[in-house]
């Protein structure tokens, strides 16, 4: 199954979307918002498969065409949004870069922040900012949405609790970020509001590029028109998207709805290109004493995006320009 969520209230309305992302019908007979369906998944989803069913077959009444730039993030708010940094390639790298040690146990004991979710920005939403001298930053990432997940969940039941997956373009501010570090308290302005594809699927939807509660198919990243990279995420992710969530249960319940991201995409073979400005800064810091790569600038664009084996989008494409606030 395939779901969005159109512009319009605060948590948008679900719409059940073709396999081709052509075509979608409304769902708010069965459940008004992606949020209610989750809350009521064992009741929801097979009214909800019935509905995908009929819309793959072929023209079904009540049809629209579908358009990506009509869609808010499939939950545009969440209980719950937890990023990882599964790739742990990635972490090293940058630490490399500014000669830091890398502690051992970040290869067995999973990085994870707790981000702002009170409100997400739309796929085709601009990225808004005050200041270019902020460091502004894209990141590609997966991510996946829960249902209720007990506390203490064990990893090998943590999978089964994995409803639907998505992309995700996690804004970072790089400028910002090590003075809030220094504070020992985290992110916050360093993070403004992420954004995510236009569509969420159901983890059948994947074939076998689902295995393992890794998602196993390139990330690609288009910046200003050009190919970026192309990182495979299901190689060299570290830590599963069921180790990530047994992580971030440990010492509480995650109510349905909760986003677990990856963190960036990250591969050791360098010739696939970043998922992130940070990263290709980093390489070319180890290489040549300095980055020469800027961050983004007012005008700037970014593509995230999945295929298939086919060519298709799977999720859709985050596509967003950075604007200035208040211009």
């Amino acid at each position: 199954m395939k779901f969005a969520s159109l512009k319009g209230g605060r948590d948008g309305a679900l719409v059940v979307v073709s396999r081709d992302l052509t075509r979608f019908v409304p769902a708010g007979h069965i459940a008004p918002t992606l949020q209610h369906a989750l809350d009521h998944w064992s009741e929801a989803a097979p009214l909800l498969a019935r509905v995908c069913d009929l819309l793959n077959e072929g023209p079904v009444a009540g049809e629209r065409a579908f358009d990506a730039r009509a869609c808010a993030s499939p939950l545009p708010r969440a209980y719950q949004w937890a990023d990882g940094s599964a790739y742990v390639t990635h972490v090293e790298l940058v630490r490399k870069a500014r000669g830091a040690e890398m502690p051992p146990s970040f290869w067995t004991d999973p990085l994870m922040y707790q981000g702002g979710s009170d409100g997400f920005i739309g796929p085709c939403d601009p990225i808004m900012a005050s200041d270019e001298a902020w460091g502004i930053d894209f990141e590609g990432e997966v991510a996946v949405i829960t249902d209720d997940v007990p506390y203490g969940c064990a990893k090998d039941a943590a999978a089964q609790h994995i409803k639907l997956v998505m992309l995700v373009n996690d804004v970072s501010l790089r400028n910002l970020i090590p003075a809030e570090l220094a504070k020992n308290f985290g992110f916050f302005q360093s993070k403004p509001a992420s954004a995510f594809s236009p569509v969420a699927v159901t983890p059948d939807e994947l074939g076998e590029a689902w295995r393992d509660a890794k998602l196993h198919l390139p990330l690609r990243v288009t910046y200003n028109g050009a190919e970026f990279g192309r990182p495979n995420a299901g190689v060299d992710m570290t830590f599963s998207f069921a180790e990530l969530i047994a992580h971030a249960a440990r010492t509480r319940a995650l109510a349905a709805g909760s986003i677990v991201g990856s963190g960036t995409v990250s591969n050791k073979d360098n010739s696939v290109g970043s998922a992130c400005l940070a990263e290709r800064r980093t390489l070319e810091t180890i290489e040549s004493g300095k980055p020469a790569t800027p961050f983004m600038r007012f005008g700037d664009r970014v593509r995230i995006e999945m295929l298939d084996e086919d060519g298709g989008s799977i999720f859709g494409a985050i596509d967003q320009e950075v604007k200035r606030h208040g211009g």
